[in-house]
């Protein structure tokens, strides 16, 4: 079992960064592929990033590719979004995601394939 928290949104113009952070619960946290989705008013969750057990192997949406960044950090089990050079269509609510299988690139960009979720955190970009 996994309880995952997110923490970091806000109001911030175009142009401007955030930091998610989420933290995690639990002894095991390194043995979860981690990810963050997004969803915005009236659209589907959409997958924003993922990152393997180790840190090594990251994949990202075409969307914020060359803008965010996903790191983690197994000894404070937690993960991070750092976003920069946000934009209006970055608005959504952002959920942190733990899946119990390894990490097979893109195949961790369904939320089906994840086993927990975050509460989310809201983030707002005006233009």
């Amino acid at each position: 079992q996994v309880q995952l928290a997110e923490s970091g949104g806000g109001l911030v113009q175009a142009g401007g960064s955030l930091r998610l952070s989420c933290a995690a619960s639990g002894r095991t946290f390194s043995a979860y592929t981690m990810g963050w989705f997004r969803q915005a008013p009236g659209k589907e969750r959409e997958f924003v990033a993922a990152i393997s057990q180790s840190g090594e192997r990251l994949n990202y949406a075409e969307s914020v590719k060359g803008r965010f960044t996903i790191s983690r950090d197994n000894a404070k089990n937690t993960v991070t979004l750092q976003m920069s050079s946000l934009k209006p269509e970055d608005t959504a609510v952002y959920y942190c995601a733990a899946s119990a299988t390894a990490y097979y690139g893109s195949r961790h960009s369904l939320g089906s394939r994840y086993d927990y979720w975050g509460q989310g955190t809201q983030v707002t970009v005006s233009s």
